[in-house]
């Protein structure tokens, strides 16, 4: 049934190394699985379309997409994961294993503003699903690895030596107590470390990973709606509480203190 608008999701955690737990309701996959977990479903993504025999990827955008900051989701955002992320041998020295077949890696380019493709030397069947994967997701689950297909460039560009400066990224870098601008990139890139950083996904963190309670709170612009058009999600917070163990964790569930656990 529809739902009422409101509330908090009370549930527990175990740490920072326990970002499972969150990354369950906060997927930002470009595509993902349908609720039986057996067909590939637009997600951030409308739609695609496989092409030239299975060597060509034709990835459409939803217009009019923004980020939690009002900024638009763009190709720029897609294409800057690519070239400055992905394709910058300091943050991603190993290519993945994904993007690959036949030896040869995936070429990634923008169509239009709302539109790009990935390009393969031979077919590859499996593309698909392996875009909806968690082994590819996005970058609520692996942004801290400069991963996850697409990142925020209006925001992310002023941490990075092609738009800053090496200098200046050195200094921002030192400024915060990092090793080198590697390390402070994969950190802003990081939601669940990073609060500022804008998100696509239901909940924006409030209150990060690495703390006794992490908070998380409706994303005003998240692009989901219900079958009657009202925006999601519904609950106006998450708030996950640090169990120092398992046993604490079950004693708190068995008192009622959370209102769903997985």
């Amino acid at each position: 049934e529809i739902g009422i608008y409101g509330g908090t999701w009370k549930t527990g955690f175990t740490g920072p190394g326990d970002g499972q737990n969150i990354d369950r309701i906060q997927h930002s996959h470009l595509l993902y699985f349908d609720a039986m977990q057996e067909k590939v479903v637009p997600w951030i993504l409308k739609g695609w379309e496989v092409s030239d025999g299975g060597k060509t990827f034709t990835f459409e955008m939803r217009e009019g997409m923004r980020w939690s900051d009002g900024e638009p989701f763009t190709t720029d955002d897609v294409m800057f994961w690519y070239n400055d992320l992905y394709n910058n041998e300091d943050l991603v020295p190993a290519k993945a294993v994904w993007n690959e077949v036949g030896g040869v890696q995936g070429v990634w380019s923008a169509v239009d503003k709302y539109t790009f493709q990935v390009k393969f030397p031979v077919a590859y069947n499996v593309f698909i699903p392996i875009i909806a994967s968690i082994k590819v997701s996005g970058p609520w689950m692996h942004g801290k690895n400069a991963m996850g297909t697409y990142s925020p460039m209006h925001y992310m560009k002023q941490f990075h030596p092609t738009y800053a400066g090496q200098a200046e990224v050195d200094k921002l870098a030192k400024d915060e107590g990092y090793d080198n601008w590697v390390q402070l990139f994969k950190f802003k890139n990081d939601p669940k470390l990073n609060v500022d950083v804008p998100v696509t996904t239901p909940w924006i963190t409030k209150e990060p990973i690495n703390t006794p309670q992490m908070v998380l709170e409706r994303n005003p612009y998240f692009w989901q709606v219900d079958v009657e058009g009202n925006q999601l999600p519904y609950m106006d917070k998450v708030v996950l509480t640090l169990a120092e163990d398992l046993e604490v964790l079950n004693l708190r569930a068995i008192a009622g203190e959370y209102t769903i656990q997985g």
